[in-house]
């Protein structure tokens, strides 16, 4: 075990660790990024709005599935459900970002304090379930190798428009080597409810990313020599449309900090 700032104790080898486990030591305060943990299972964004707003959020991600892959959806005041057996969606996930009227207010470790019956969670598909495919696959992935958080950029692709929420796709990247970028897009592919398939290859300019160096969200990593920009449609394009859309109250996960969930990666898994 390690000590990380601000949390509990580090396991060493945290890709063995059950999806049970994981929520249970971020429910004890651990506060880091989630990939790399428990390989095998599907790990999951969130976002969070009251019953009223809950429509829209549900139409936005209908209309944009690619970027907003709903996994499963908590009835309104539900705190635990069959991708969290046991578990409670206001302490399981490792940090959580507030909004108020598209402002983060907070960053809080435990939703408890700012619960409300009126509640409807909404567990979105998230790319780091297709991480350990890739991996098996020989491609390895900078950001766990670096041990930070996926870079997450605004894009200059308009998500589709629904009720009141609109907002730019969000996208992550991942640098590739040239030789290997057929298979990335191969065993993403295979992957369509978490995000399946990369929506850009190549020069990030054509997506309105000016500099790599600088992601909107998670942490900058080196593309070296002979390896090429990839990005994927990302789960906190939700939260983009919060911040551009403004609604009184919104709440999501912190960008890297995912719900691990119960279910195995497999389940998302097309011939």
């Amino acid at each position: 075990m390690t000590n990380t700032p601000g949390s509990t104790m580090l396991p060493e080898d945290r890709t063995t660790l059950s999806p049970a486990q994981a929520r249970e030591l971020f429910r004890n305060g651990l506060a880091v990024p989630t990939a790399g943990f428990s390989l095998g299972y599907a790990q999951a964004n969130l976002i969070i709005v009251p019953k009223d707003q809950a429509f829209d959020v549900l139409l936005f991600s209908q209309r944009n599935p690619k970027s907003c892959p709903i996994l499963g959806v908590l009835d309104a005041g539900e705190t635990s459900g069959e991708l969290l057996k046991g578990g409670d969606i206001r302490t399981d996930v490792p940090k959580y970002v507030v909004y108020e009227n598209g402002v983060k207010v907070a960053e809080p470790t435990d939703l408890t304090g700012y619960w409300r019956d009126d509640l409807v969670t909404f567990i979105v598909g998230c790319s780091f379930t297709f991480e350990t495919a890739l991996m098996e696959g020989g491609i390895q992935i900078a950001h766990i190798e670096a041990g930070v958080n996926v870079p997450m950029f605004k894009s200059n692709i308009r998500s589709a428009s629904a009720g009141s929420m609109s907002g730019p796709m969000v996208v992550s990247m991942r640098p590739i080597p040239a030789s290997q970028v057929s298979d990335a897009v191969r065993i993403t592919s295979r992957y369509p409810a978490v995000h399946g398939a990369p929506v850009h290859i190549g020069n990030p300019e054509e997506l309105g990313i000016m500099d790599l160096s600088k992601p909107d969200f998670g942490d900058p990593v080196d593309i070296p020599a002979g390896h090429i920009p990839v990005f994927w449609a990302c789960g906190v394009t939700p939260q983009a449309a919060v911040m551009e859309s403004r609604p009184a109250l919104a709440i999501g996960h912190a960008p890297g900090h995912m719900l691990i969930t119960d279910a195995r990666d497999s389940n998302y898994l097309v011939p």
